[in-house]
């Protein structure tokens, strides 16, 4: 069985196959891959691209499970997931991938935050990353949601950038319970706290209860 993560995201699929071989079920013969490898095995065809332009993180993660589960003919697993930043009223929220603008970079992106909470004092910099999930079949005509999750973690911003694992926010995030960033993180340890990694194990547990179910659907894609 194939999910496609849809993402090109490295980083995050890492994530990911690291929770999916974690929870034994690449033994069952769940493979992940991501977008740019099934690009690869359909002869470079480019994807289309998924306008993210819902108001929320689960808006955007159905948005883009459906758009393309339907183009893949797979079952697809997609997230919307971001920094919120109490005292910029919530900001960069579903914008945190391109905060700073298109491409999306994340030294821009860090720079931006830091700029923006220069004056912030260090009482007043809580945080949370929140992710949403959301998993989507292709049956014809349209895809069918199967199942989301939401989780988060809480945190404060830093002055400057510590740890050189993760991406994205992860050097300026700080946990307290652990006293490190997420980049100071071995990716275990950041998967067991991570609002991705909660969101997640809670979507494989889902799975795991209806491998019947996704097993039939995965039997009636026609992907490559």
């Amino acid at each position: 069985m194939k999910l496609l993560v849809a993402t090109g995201n490295k980083g995050k699929i890492k994530e990911i196959a690291h929770e999916v071989e974690a929870a034994g079920l690449h033994q069952r013969g769940l493979i992940v891959i991501g977008l740019a490898e099934l690009q690869a095995t359909t002869g470079g065809q480019p994807f289309p691209d998924v306008v993210e332009d819902r108001p929320t993180f689960l808006g955007n993660a159905t948005k883009k499970a459906r758009h393309n589960a339907a183009f893949s003919g797979m079952l697809t697993l997609a997230d919307d997931s971001g920094l919120c930043v109490a005292a910029l009223n919530g900001a960069p929220g579903v914008y945190s991938a391109r905060y700073a603008g298109e491409p999306c970079d994340n030294a821009a992106n860090n720079a931006k935050l830091l700029n923006a909470m220069a004056n912030i004092p260090d009482d007043q910099r809580q945080a949370k990353f929140v992710c949403a999930m959301a998993l989507a079949a292709p049956p014809h005509p349209t895809a069918l949601d199967l199942a989301a999750m939401i989780d988060e973690v809480h945190g404060e911003i830093l002055h400057a950038p510590r740890g050189t694992h993760g991406f994205g926010y992860d050097p300026l995030f700080f946990h307290p319970v652990s006293n490190l960033t997420t980049a100071e993180l071995p990716m275990a340890e950041k998967s067991k706290l991570s609002h991705r990694g909660k969101a997640l194990r809670r979507m494989i547990a889902w799975m795991q209860q209806h491998w019947e179910q996704l097993a039939t659907l995965a039997g009636d894609t026609h992907a490559p």
